[in-house]
C-alpha cells in the first residue's frame, strides 16, 4: 500500500479511536483538507474490512451520520467480566413505550401519544427531552398549537442506528406475532396539519411495542477517558442484570 494511504488510514483510526461520538465526514474534511470526501469514504471503508478480515477485538460502525469506533461482540463476555462492578443506567419501559411512538409517528404532539399509551406522559416526554432523545421540531395547526416531537441525532447514537431507516419494520413484528395495538383508528395522517421545522422524516403505524427489540439495549454511564476504546451499548451486562432505573 502507498505510504500516504496508510498514514491516512492510521490518522483516520486514531481519530476514530479518541472519539466519543460518531465522527462526520465534514469533521475529517477538516483534518484532510487535501483528501476528497469520495477518498476519505473509501479509507474508512478499506479500515472497516480490515477489521472485519482479522476478526479485531474493534469494528467501525457508521452510526447517525457518522463512524464510530466499538468494541466487537464476540468479546462480550470478556468485557462483562472486565467492567463488572460498572453503574450503569436504562430507561424505564413508560420511557420507552413513548419513545417508541415518537420514533415511528414523527412528527407526533403528546395528545397523541397518550391516546396511544392510555395514560398521561407529560413527565415521560419531559424525561425524554432532558436526555436529549426527543426534540420540539414543529406545532400542530390546531387550537392552542401544540408542540411536535421527534427524534435525535443522539437517539441515533444511543442505539446505535445508521439512520431511522434502521428501525425494524412494522412487517417484522407481525412476523414475531407481536400485535399492534387498537388504537389505530386514532392515528391517522396528520402530516397536512404540520409546521415543520427541519426536514425530519415521518414512519407511521408503529405500535407501542415497536422499537423494543432495538430500544432495550442499555447506555452505561461515561467513565472513559476520551483515549479509551469505546464499548458496545448492547454488550456491558447481561439482560438479566440488575439495573438503576432512570425515574420519570
Amino acid at each position: 500500500m502507498d505510504e500516504s494511504v496508510q498514514n491516512y488510514k492510521s490518522a483516520i483510526e486514531a481519530l476514530l479511536f479518541v472519539s466519543e461520538k460518531p465522527v462526520v465526514l465534514d469533521q475529517f474534511k477538516e483534518v484532510f483538507p487535501e483528501l476528497r470526501p469520495s477518498q476519505i469514504y473509501d479509507l474508512i471503508k478499506i479500515l472497516q474490512e480490515e477489521y472485519v478480515n482479522r476478526e479485531a477485538g474493534m469494528v467501525v460502525v457508521e452510526i447517525a451520520g457518522g463512524w464510530q469506533m466499538l468494541s466487537n461482540s464476540n468479546a462480550a463476555a470478556y468485557i462483562r467480566a472486565f467492567y463488572k462492578t460498572k453503574t450503569k443506567e436504562k430507561l424505564s419501559r413508560p420511557a420507552l413505550e413513548s419513545l417508541s411512538i415518537i420514533a415511528y409517528k414523527q412528527p407526533v404532539g403528546r395528545a397523541e401519544v397518550e391516546v396511544i399509551r392510555g395514560v398521561n406522559s407529560d413527565g415521560t416526554i419531559a424525561h425524554l427531552l432532558n436526555k436529549g432523545l426527543i426534540k420540539i421540531i414543529g406545532r400542530k395547526e390546531v387550537p392552542g398549537r401544540p408542540f411536535l416531537y421527534g427524534t435525535t441525532k443522539e437517539f441515533l447514537e444511543y442505539f446505535g442506528l445508521k439512520s431511522l431507516e434502521d428501525l425494524p419494520k412494522i412487517e417484522e413484528f407481525h412476523q414475531l406475532g407481536v400485535d399492534r395495538p387498537a388504537a389505530d383508528s386514532v392515528m391517522a395522517d396528520h402530516s397536512s396539519s404540520v409546521i415543520a421545522t427541519n426536514d425530519s422524516p415521518r414512519y407511521e403505524g408503529a405500535s407501542p411495542e415497536g422499537l423494543k427489540p432495538s430500544l432495550e439495549q442499555e447506555q452505561t454511564s461515561s467513565q472513559e477517558n476520551s483515549g479509551q476504546s469505546r464499548i458496545a451499548k448492547d454488550m456491558l451486562y447481561p439482560e438479566d442484570s440488575a439495573g438503576e432505573e432512570v425515574s420519570e
